[in-house]
């Protein structure tokens, strides 16, 4: 009864989240990030560096760092991933934190709001959620930019890889809530103003950059996961030994 009972407000929990007011998202796609395909986090930082550092940092990271997980030389760091300076104008060295230069008070005179630090966004918001949300920027002459987001509605933040992906419009159609009232939901979107980028080859950049930002959000994953499996490896061959210690212990009371 119990799991039946589940399965029905499983199923319900779309229309539920509908009726309750919450307009579903869009696009609202899952991925799978893979650890071991470190070229795609290659790819993701250089998308990282080039489009979205100029207001977000992710300081909680070391270039040099990054360069080992990643497999990047110091060298090719210096030369395609560090475009920062120092206060005397020379280049940011590759054990520095990646922070950026833009201070506070410039970012909430130009935004509004300091962009955020994007260290732990990964794993606050979901990958899904940033895949989605980085693929749902669309044209509305109302927003201050002239854009806004199909995931994040009203959002703040200019479209940094429109030139990738170009200018698209919304597909709406109405539904009627809960309340009765009706409401323009959006199913699709149209490219109305190609990029430099197929629909395909943005959705692979997207997917990129989500698994770069998924790597420095907790670095140390692939590690605790390996460590974590060598204990339970461990621990199962000394439940063996300890079982047939205990026969050797109790053989003569028995």
């Amino acid at each position: 009864m119990k799991k039946g009972l589940i399965i029905v407000v499983a199923a319900l929990l779309p229309v539920l989240g509908w009726a309750a007011g919450g307009a579903p998202t869009y696009p609202d796609d899952d991925i799978d990030i893979n650890w071991d395909d470190k070229a795609s986090m290659q790819r993701g930082a250089r998308t990282f560096v080039n489009y979205c550092m100029g207001c977000h940092a992710v300081g909680y990271s070391r270039y040099d760092r990054v360069g080992r997980d990643l497999g990047i030389s110091d060298e090719q760091l210096l030369e395609n991933l560090i475009f920062t300076t120092n206060k005397q104008g020379e280049q940011t060295k590759v054990g520095e934190l990646m922070t950026i230069n833009m201070n506070a008070e410039y970012a909430e005179q130009a935004f509004g709001i300091a962009p955020p630090d994007l260290s732990l966004i990964a794993r606050s918001r979901g990958v899904d959620w940033l895949y989605n949300y980085l693929r749902g920027f669309y044209i509305d002459e109302t927003r201050p930019f002239g854009l806004n987001n199909g995931v994040f509605p009203n959002v703040g933040m200019p479209h940094a890889l429109v030139e990738l992906q170009g200018l698209q419009a919304p597909k709406k159609v109405v539904k009627t809530n809960s309340e009765g009232k009706e409401e323009e939901v959006i199913v699709g979107y149209e490219i109305v103003k190609p990029g430099s980028q197929s629909k395909s080859e943005y959705d692979q950049t997207v997917y990129d950059l989500v698994a770069f930002l998924d790597y420095v959000s907790e670095p140390y994953r692939q590690t605790r996961h390996k460590v974590g499996t060598g204990v339970i490896i461990f621990l199962f061959f000394f439940l063996i030994l300890t079982y047939f210690l205990k026969k050797e212990y109790w053989k003569d009371i028995h």
